[in-house]
């Protein structure tokens, strides 16, 4: 697939602002409480305004939206038929716990599907990116390397499941009583879908509330992988910008 921008280019963006992110991560910081109570602290913001601004020198023509956009840009999303779209900080909660399992996402949407992204968790040190007709790769401090998922066990015993740490509703844990004998981990962030991308997990079923912006990039390195992302239970392909009043997903299944 032909993109209209280097790869490497938005690696560089999402690992430049993992950097501006630890910079606050390490020192004190204010916590404040948006609409939906979820968190928001400066290093949310401070990503947004750097990614953001990036991406629009970068690529003035292709539009974004991320998860701390106004309104207005969220109204005009239903006329683009590829954009970027950002969450600047996956995993607020696991950054203010500072657990370290937190992400800068960021995706290019084409035609409802993301085709590329990349997954910076700054702390871990850890970059993944890929996408449709790409593959996916991995990269640390020493080595970077193609992911793939793993075969599927078909005894439920040598299934791992990645579950969320902060999230577990009452669907999941139902979800679960049919993999009792499966090993489950857990993990924050879109962290999640990176796992069962480079075949350290099989299966991520997330039957819990999501926004597109929290998936889009993982989503694209788990299909470079080989991977799927499924809407639950109904089965189809997990899509983006399709409903004119919500950013929510549906429940859906990362698998192997």
């Amino acid at each position: 697939m032909n993109l209209p921008f280097k790869s490497e280019k938005i690696i560089e963006i999402a690992e430049h602002s993992g950097s501006i992110i630890l910079n606050i991560y390490q020192r004190d910081f204010e916590v404040k409480e948006k609409e939906d109570q979820s968190p928001l602290t400066e290093a949310d913001m401070a990503s947004h305004k750097f990614i953001c601004e990036s991406l629009r020198r970068l690529h003035p023509g292709i539009p974004l939206l991320s998860e701390e956009s106004l309104d207005a840009e969220m109204t005009e999303r239903m006329s683009w038929e590829s954009y970027w779209l950002i969450d600047p900080l996956d995993g607020t909660k696991e950054f203010v716990k500072r657990n370290g399992e937190f992400t800068v996402n960021i995706a290019y949407v084409q035609n409802h599907r993301p085709v590329f992204g990349v997954v910076h968790a700054p702390v871990l040190g850890v970059t993944y990116w890929g996408g449709v007709d790409i593959a996916s790769f991995k990269k640390t401090k020493e080595c970077q390397q193609k992911i793939c998922v793993r075969k599927l066990p078909t005894r439920i015993s040598d299934i791992k499941i990645v579950g969320s740490r902060s999230h577990q509703s009452q669907e999941f844990l139902a979800f679960m009583k049919n993999y009792s004998d499966a090993e489950l981990i857990t993990m924050g962030s879109s962290l999640k879908l990176c796992l069962v991308a480079e075949g350290v997990a099989d299966l991520y079923p997330r039957l819990g509330l999501t926004s597109e912006w929290d998936t889009a990039a993982a989503q694209a390195v788990v299909e470079g992988a080989g991977g799927k992302v499924i809407s639950y239970p109904d089965l189809n392909p997990l899509r983006c910008n399709t409903n004119s009043e919500s950013l929510l997903n549906p429940h859906f299944l990362v698998s192997a």
